[in-house]
C-alpha cells in the first residue's frame, strides 16, 4: 500500500500546522456519502492512533486508518491553484466514476 503526497500539498500541509500550533500531520480517509458512494474526510492528525498508517513526504505527514487503505491506495494528494481557487487534489488511481459535482466517487 503506498501514498504519495506532492511537494505543494506537503507545503500547505505544514503552512496550516503552523497557523494552528498544534499537529502531527493531516489524516485522509473515506466515508460513505454522496450519489456515487464515497468521499474524501479530511482532519487534523493530532495523534497516531492503533490502525493508523503513516506517510512522510516532503517534511509533511499523512496519517490514514488501516480500513481505508483499500480504496486509497496508489492516491497522490496535490495541491492546485486554478485562478483565485485553491485546493487539495486527489488523484486516486481506484476511482472509476465521480458524481457531476466531483465530491464522491464510486470504486
Amino acid at each position: 500500500m503506498s501514498l504519495q503526497l506532492s511537494p505543494a500539498a506537503a507545503a500547505r500541509i505544514q503552512t496550516q500546522i503552523a497557523k494552528r500550533g498544534k499537529g502531527l500531520g493531516l489524516r485522509v480517509g473515506v466515508k460513505k456519502s454522496g450519489c456515487s458512494g464515497w468521499a474524501y474526510t479530511m482532519d487534523y492528525a493530532d495523534a497516531i492512533e492503533d490502525g493508523d498508517q503513516v506517510y512522510d513526504a516532503h517534511g509533511a505527514r499523512l496519517v490514514v486508518r488501516a480500513e481505508h487503505l483499500p480504496l486509497l491506495d496508489g492516491l497522490t494528494l496535490d495541491w492546485q491553484k486554478q485562478g483565485l481557487n485553491e485546493s487539495f487534489k486527489f488523484v486516486n488511481p481506484n476511482v472509476k466514476a465521480q458524481c457531476g459535482c466531483g465530491e464522491s466517487f464510486a470504486v
